[in-house]
């Protein structure tokens, strides 16, 4: 009886004053989301400020290589099963300015070239760990022992990769070659191609990994703010759990070689070794599910199999390395600066710089996303009304194309398709994914070239 009394009593005061009790809880909750989202806030700017002037200058530099670099370099020296082709493979990867799904399709494209196997594998391993815009925002955020370690440990699980992918795949020495088109006889001045090194720097560049860079921002702070320190308590204490945990987590996923920086810096700033960061930076751009089933399809199940073990394995060792041969100090202090300072004023230079990159990444995701395709309009320079591009302007073929994200991929497709006999001219949209190919070129032969990349196609 007396229960029952209390519960009326508890039941009558929250009808006498409901509107008093809710509306305390209702402010109560709205001040906290409001304390969380600030703090939130606050972390991803601290790291927008610091990394903004080296991302700038690591897209410049993109940007440039891409232009200045002959794209036929990347196409030679890799035909043969031996060490020196995996060796030229690393090599030519090293400057090569591509994001992690970006080197899929470029990947593919070397190995239907008649690259190796085993050059393929190292190519696709170095390449989006290695990229210099990444490795400057290594160096802005986790210091220059970081800077040097992740390129060293992309290098040797490269070469490790694609030695045993020589050894252990029979010998393959190339694929059906087709020669693909370039644009190496196109001759620009060099204002023309520092416009493109411009473009490709701060539209296509940032189309392509901008979104990833600014997940793995929001994704940083959030870890920061949201997660205690309490559970990372077990993994800080257990190097090899923590190494094990952060694989399963990053191996299926897309993560950009830029954006998994913040990310990285999070995890250390709540406990975890520095070689689980490192896990981190190797396993999430080199490995996932996107590349795992293209090299599947192009290039077989062992060959798969190789590539998986090579990334897991060598980022494993290096966690190892260096977090019980190498001084921690090494890969903390910068942390531990950053987090002293963390409160000081932040420089004009940098929130200019954090402000020119926030225009940037509007502006290409509004191209992105929000202007209209192209494809399907063809458009002829000739001004020739007897040439072919105009007698056969009712006779294009549509195709839809399945699975490119990125300029990279567009930019491959072109290509793959341009290199078909019979094709005229080939026009490619990737927010419709949508190509637009004129000639006498079969279907049939159009979809191999696709697919022969890694791609698929819908009519």
């Amino acid at each position: 009886m007396q229960s029952e009394r209390m519960a009326k009593r508890f039941r009558s005061f929250f009808m006498v004053c409901p509107t008093f009790v809710w509306g305390k809880l209702f402010t109560f909750a709205a001040c906290y989301c409001e304390l969380i989202k600030n703090r939130a806030m606050e972390e991803i700017l601290d790291l927008v400020n610091e990394m903004s002037p080296y991302l700038l200058l690591g897209f410049l530099l993109a940007g440039v290589m891409h232009t200045f670099v002959p794209t036929h370099l990347y196409h030679r020296y890799l035909g043969r099963p031996t060490f020196r082709s995996v060796v030229n493979a690393m090599l030519l990867s090293l400057p090569v300015p591509l994001c992690s799904c970006g080197v899929i399709p470029t990947a593919m494209s070397l190995r239907r070239q008649g690259a190796s196997k085993g050059a393929t594998v190292s190519f696709l391993i170095a390449t989006p760990q290695t990229g210099v815009d990444s490795i400057i925002a290594t160096y802005s955020l986790m210091g220059l022992p970081f800077a040097l370690m992740r390129p060293l440990a992309a290098i040797v699980t490269s070469l490790l990769g694609g030695q045993l992918t020589n050894w252990l795949c029979g010998g393959d020495s190339s694929s059906p070659s087709a020669p693909v088109a370039t644009d190496a006889g196109v001759k620009r001045s060099f204002t023309a191609r520092m416009g493109q090194a411009l473009r490709y720097a701060f539209v296509e560049m940032m189309q392509d990994i901008g979104r990833w860079l600014v997940l793995g921002l929001v994704v940083a702070g959030l870890i920061t703010v949201f997660v205690p320190d309490s559970v990372f308590s077990l993994l800080a204490s257990n190097t090899l759990l923590s190494i094990l945990v952060v694989l399963v987590c990053a191996v299926p996923m897309y993560l950009c070689a830029t954006g998994s920086i913040p990310i990285a810096v999070a995890l250390m700033l709540k406990g975890l070794s520095p070689g689980t960061a490192l896990v981190l930076l190797m396993a999430g751009p080199a490995v996932n599910v996107a590349s795992m089933l293209v090299v599947r399809k192009v290039m077989g199940l062992r060959t798969l199999l190789i590539y998986l073990l090579s990334v897991v394995g060598g980022a494993i060792g290096f966690a190892l390395t260096i977090d019980y041969l190498l001084p921690r100090r090494w890969f903390t202090s910068h942390l531990e600066i950053m987090q002293s300072c963390c409160h000081e004023h932040t420089p004009w230079f940098n929130v200019g710089c954090s402000i020119l990159l926030l225009l940037l990444l509007l502006n290409a995701l509004r191209l992105r996303y929000f202007h209209k395709g192209e494809a399907g309009h063809h458009h002829c320079h000739c001004h020739d009304e007897a040439c072919a591009c105009h007698a056969r302007a009712d006779e294009g073929v549509r195709l839809t194309i399945t699975g490119m994200s990125c300029n990279h991929c567009r930019a491959n497709v072109e290509k793959a398709l341009r290199s078909v006999p019979g094709v005229e001219s080939v026009s490619v949209d990737l927010p419709t994914a949508q190509a637009v190919i004129y000639g006498t070129a079969s279907l049939e032969e159009l979809r191999r070239a696709v697919e022969s990349i890694g791609f698929g196609v819908k009519p």
